[in-house]
């Protein structure tokens, strides 16, 4: 096959007119500059603000496919959105502070922690999907997923005082509520009971009220499924049904250990 027909074959499969990777590079300039915004004390707010509407501008012609849908006017609705995310993140890595004995500093938090990280980018995506803008949300809690194994899909809804400690395969579906004080560890999965495609438009995620704590390898499945306030669910547990206030639930493995007599 010579060269001219390859170039033809590659041409007649790439079938998808919407798809950039520009836009996803582009979002990901736009996610770390948003960040920097907020919280780096020596990123001038308002200089950045003008700089973040042009990139969102560039983001909205490679991702509005559909004219008649207003995405020019995001932007506006977006800014003023971001002192109340600042204040809910801030209220985030208070609580870990408080809640993690090996955090030195607040700063260290917004610095080195992941699952903070993990759950800023969760807050400024989530924003834009509320606002009906998916596919950027979905690239920036991506992007923040790669760098951090915190899978938070945008769609979620997470109240106050968050905590996720070490965060690494962490997976929190579309449609899961978190509410306020919740603390998650390294692990734990609140997902779908089962995949199938009609169940788009359904909650398919589990609820956790306030003040619940899900420990390590955790998990919780089905859109029904509601773990009650103060509840503490242990590591490795696997829950499809829904947990009263005030419970514990822990896994008991069995053990076996084999010795020289008795092996």
């Amino acid at each position: 096959m010579d060269h001219k027909a390859i170039i033809a074959k590659i041409n007649k499969h790439k079938k998808q007119p919407n798809l950039r990777f520009r836009l996803k590079n582009r979002t990901e300039t736009f996610t770390d500059t948003l960040f920097y915004t907020l919280f780096d004390i020596e990123t001038p707010v308002e200089d950045n603000l003008h700089v973040l509407e042009a990139m969102f501008e560039e983001l909205v012609d490679l991702a509005c496919w559909e004219s008649e849908k207003p995405c020019k006017k995001v932007w506006k609705n977006y800014v003023e959105k971001l002192p109340g995310i600042l204040e809910k993140l801030n209220k985030d890595a208070e609580a870990t502070v408080n809640c993690d004995p090996a955090s030195l500093s607040i700063e260290e938090v917004y610095m080195a922690y992941p699952g903070f990280y993990a759950i800023a980018i969760y807050r400024l995506a989530h924003e834009l999907y509320t606002i009906g803008f998916p596919l950027v949300p979905r690239l920036m809690t991506e992007y923040a997923h790669r760098q951090t194994g915190v899978d938070i899909n945008p769609g979620a809804q997470i109240g106050n005082s968050f905590h996720i400690d070490h965060g690494t395969g962490v997976v929190i579906g579309e449609t899961a509520i978190i509410k306020d004080h919740v603390k998650i560890y390294q692990g734990v999965t609140l997902g779908g009971l089962y995949v199938a495609k009609h169940l788009q438009k359904t909650k398919r995620h589990p609820t956790i009220e306030d003040n619940v704590t899900i420990y390590a390898n955790a998990t919780i499945l089905g859109g029904n499924t509601v773990i009650g306030a103060n509840s503490i669910i242990g590591g490795n547990a696997w829950l499809t049904a829904s947990v009263p206030s005030d419970s514990t639930v822990f896994h008991t493995p069995e053990i076996k250990i084999k010795t020289l007599s008795n092996a």
